[in-house]
């Protein structure tokens, strides 16, 4: 019987709900032993009266566009009870988004296809849609990039602080697997997650490796002082364990 290709690594998730659900699962279909331990949760906006404000424009039909990138975001709106009107169009940063979207019955109307990211949105942005209203929804952390380029194509975008990250410790058994070497290998699933990694579980092993979702999350890992062992080629959950295993599996260069 031919070993899986994760068979006796230990991989930290560092999100719980599903997304760590489903991530644990693909992880052990491939015979690693995932050690579920959220690093970072969500809470609410502190400013919830503007949030309702712009949930109240966004059903009046102010914006024409409404930008979503994350799922989180889109518990946000279904906690808010959001409505979309015909006349508004959604773009989400990614597959992962538009599926959330879809599930929330919302039904996204552009996916960069390239580039799931922030930056792949707006360069990807149609070029028949570069004027109206947009709302940015987004943690009260998120950077600016998307505001700022979106607003240089000509939009006139509203950003809105949709809820806040904030970071969770890990238990005292986790960060002491992580500082053995136990734990032979961390997903990095956003700068958040990174610069929690870089708080709670610096220094890190030689031997550990650190796998990020992607180039972006790939350049604030390396921001906030972590090496970098493994970059998915695509943000999303499945191209992340790809990468670990093509990583891990024999006659892989690193």
């Amino acid at each position: 019987m031919t070993a899986k290709p994760l068979s006796g690594w230990r991989v930290l998730v560092p999100r719980g709900g599903k997304w760590g659900d489903g991530v644990a699962a693909t992880l052990r279909s491939f015979g690693a032993i995932p050690v579920v331990a959220p690093m970072i949760n969500f809470a609410s906006a502190d400013d919830g009266p503007a949030l309702v404000n712009a949930m109240h424009e966004l059903s009046d039909g102010q914006f024409d566009w409404v930008v979503i990138t994350s799922a989180t975001t889109v518990d946000v709106f279904v906690g808010q009870g959001a409505k979309i009107p015909p006349g508004t169009r959604i773009a989400a940063v990614g597959e992962t988004t538009a599926a959330a979207l879809s599930l929330a019955g919302y039904q996204a109307d552009f996916v960069p296809v390239v580039d799931n990211s922030a930056r792949g949105l707006v360069k990807e942005w149609p070029k028949t849609a570069i004027s109206g209203r947009v709302l940015v929804p987004q943690s009260d952390i998120a950077e600016p990039n998307l505001v700022a380029g979106l607003g240089r194509l000509g939009l006139d975008v509203k950003f809105i602080s949709a809820y806040r990250t904030v970071g969770v410790p890990v238990s005292d058994a986790v960060r002491a697997d992580v500082a053995s070497g136990r734990i032979g290998a961390l997903l990095v699933s956003s700068g958040s997650v990174a610069r929690q990694i870089a708080a709670q579980l610096v220094p890190l092993p030689e031997t550990t490796v650190v796998a990020c979702i992607g180039p972006r999350t790939a350049f604030d890992a390396r921001a906030a002082g972590l090496s970098v062992d493994v970059i998915a080629d695509y943000r999303s959950a499945d191209s992340l364990i790809a990468a670990l295993v093509e990583y891990a599996s024999p006659g892989s260069v690193e």
